[in-house]
């Protein structure tokens, strides 16, 4: 069993290796570990530092749905705990993105108290991304969209965690100052 400090260095790493060369939306293409570090940090925030499996997941909440990473390595590399909220907060992608962000506002209400951080962390994050200087009207437009969907989506994650909730109501009200 790894530390907690090894097991969250070593999620940031096998992170930063599988989404190597990815560019994230908004905030100028910036590369994608900004986004798993920005989760990370937001769900170290929230729980002081106390769950370094969640924290883990964080770095790692995208690799399996982006990087062909799977389940079983993740258990064997960090935990079960880890690779299970992973999978919780993997979409299937061969659905359409309307049927899944759909099924993110039906799922949510039933995921784990780990996940349902993930998620609200995650939506922090990408709202916080299309928030740009002087937004164009398809910018506006698609923070807009984005920030009433992902206030779906965290209706049914809320109480878990009332700095994170109180983080995602913050982000939420900037965002919806531009739209």
């Amino acid at each position: 069993m790894l530390s907690p400090i090894r097991l969250v260095s070593e999620a940031a790493e096998l992170a930063a290796r599988r989404h190597n060369g990815m560019a994230r939306k908004g905030r100028g293409e910036e590369p994608y570990i900004n986004h798993l570090a920005e989760v990370a940090n937001l769900l170290a925030d929230a729980t002081d530092g106390a769950d370094a499996e969640l924290v883990a997941a964080g770095w790692l909440h995208d690799t399996i749905e982006d990087t062909g990473t799977t389940r079983e390595e993740l258990a064997q590399k960090f935990s079960d705990r880890v690779a299970s909220l992973v999978v919780e907060c993997t979409d299937d992608m061969n659905l359409s993105q309307t049927e899944r962000r759909q099924k993110q506002i039906e799922d949510a209400p039933h995921k784990s108290p780990g996940a349902k951080l993930i998620k609200i962390a995650d939506k922090v994050s990408n709202i916080r991304a299309r928030i740009v200087p002087n937004p164009s009207d398809v910018q506006r437009n698609d923070l807009g969209a984005y920030a009433i969907w992902a206030e779906h989506v965290v209706a049914g994650c809320r109480g878990a965690n009332a700095r994170l909730d109180s983080i995602f109501d913050e982000t939420v009200k900037a965002a919806k100052r531009l739209f």
